[in-house]
């Protein structure tokens, strides 16, 4: 493994020794709150606790400085400006800050709101803006600069819709729902999907449960024949876990497997309703499965922080890491390599143009197609091939 990391290491030196040293600039913006956790007097606000709200924004940050320490170590010629989106003087009046004038890059982990005004800027500018963790598109388009790391809701209705064609194309396939804006955006993604498909399209039975349910409304859809591949159309993790129940008081007279929605990442699966289960859902990331690089990364956060690494703690690393390389080897063209393969660090992005109205050539944004198949049995995750 310390070979590994050294090698690494060693390949980022001999890279920056072919750039001209000309400096390049980037603007990381996260959620760090610091206003609210320092008083004017610099002191921390909170004694000796730390609250949730703070985490999520300073673990990416962490993540990032960390790649920033190995980039520099390296000797990239990279300055990089750390921005707290939620500074007491608001978003507008940083993005006017002398020093973020002539920025080559905007990478954030930002709310909706936030990343619509940083895509706007980021077009304003003609410079790449990487969303790394909002699930979706924020209602931008035709913004050929805006790059979404954590892929939309359509794009892992699509991924299932792809696996089922290829591996279950005769089986029963019941897409369970219930009333709501997200679950109907659900439905209309996998209609639309089968009615767009290439190949033979999905027979997709729609069942709307309703606001509540019974176990034998569940039951009583399922076939004993053949299997049974159930679609949970929800968002909602009560929703999951409802559905689970049901289809668990099924028994072992049926073959089922439940496929979930993106949110399952965080759900406990060793809940007793979702035991027993095949289960499978997509994900955009994942770490479970970690490399030489990870680990030693993750040994170093816990020395110096004392916890363990977080999901968006590798996340911040590895999207600082692969797109300031990316910056660094492409110079001032980095819009026109926003899709270009490599440079991989720990997920396997596929970062493809979309267009969302197929009658408009114009380009509406970047988006990482890449997702994993997590398979779960009994609470144990396992990535599918």
């Amino acid at each position: 493994m310390k070979r590994t990391v050294a090698l690494f290491a060693f390949l980022l030196c001999c890279s920056f020794s072919l750039f001209a040293q000309q400096r390049h600039k980037i603007a990381l913006f996260s959620p760090l709150y610091l206003d609210s956790a320092f008083d004017a007097g610099n002191a921390y606000r909170f004694n000796t606790s730390f609250p949730k709200y703070l985490n999520p924004g300073l673990e990416f940050y962490l993540g990032a400085q960390a790649a920033l320490d190995s980039l520099e170590k390296a000797g990239a010629p990279l300055d990089v400006h750390i921005i707290d989106s939620r500074s007491r003087h608001g978003l507008a009046q940083e993005l006017r800050a002398p020093e973020l004038r002539d920025v080559e890059m905007f990478i954030a982990s930002s709310t909706s709101a936030d990343t619509r005004q940083l895509a706007e800027e980021a077009f304003r500018r003609k410079i790449p803006f990487v969303s790394a963790t909002l699930p979706n598109d924020a209602g931008i388009t035709e913004n050929p600069y805006y790059v979404v790391l954590n892929s939309t809701l359509r794009s892992h209705c699509e991924t299932l819709y792809k696996y089922y064609q290829r591996t279950a194309p005769n089986e029963k396939i019941i897409l369970f729902t219930r009333p709501g804006t997200q679950e109907a955006q659900v439905k209309d993604y996998f209609l639309d999907i089968a009615r767009t498909a290439n190949g033979t399209s999905l027979k997709i039975q729609v069942e709307d449960l309703g606001s509540d349910f019974e176990e034998s409304a569940v039951t009583a859809l399922l076939d004993s024949t053949r299997r049974n591949i159930c679609i949970a159309g929800s968002l909602d993790e009560e929703f999951a876990s409802e559905l689970a129940a049901g289809l668990t008081s099924a028994g072992n007279s049926y073959r089922i497997q439940l496929a979930g929605m993106p949110t399952w990442e965080g759900i406990n699966l060793r809940q007793t309703e979702f035991r027993g289960l095949d289960i499978l859902y997509t994900t955009p990331f994942y770490y479970a499965k970690a490399n030489a690089l990870q680990t030693s990364i993750a040994k170093s956060f816990t020395a110096k922080q004392n916890g363990r690494a977080t999901d968006l703690y590798y996340r911040g690393y590895e999207t600082m890491l692969r797109f300031a390389l990316l910056l660094l080897d492409t110079k001032t063209d980095v819009a026109s390599h926003l899709s270009r393969k490599g440079n991989n660090v720990f997920t396997q992005f596929d970062i493809q143009p979309v267009f969302l109205n197929h009658k408009d050539p114009a380009l509406d944004y970047f988006e990482n197609k890449h997702l994993y198949l997590i398979k779960v049995t009994n609470g144990t995750r396992s990535l599918l091939p």
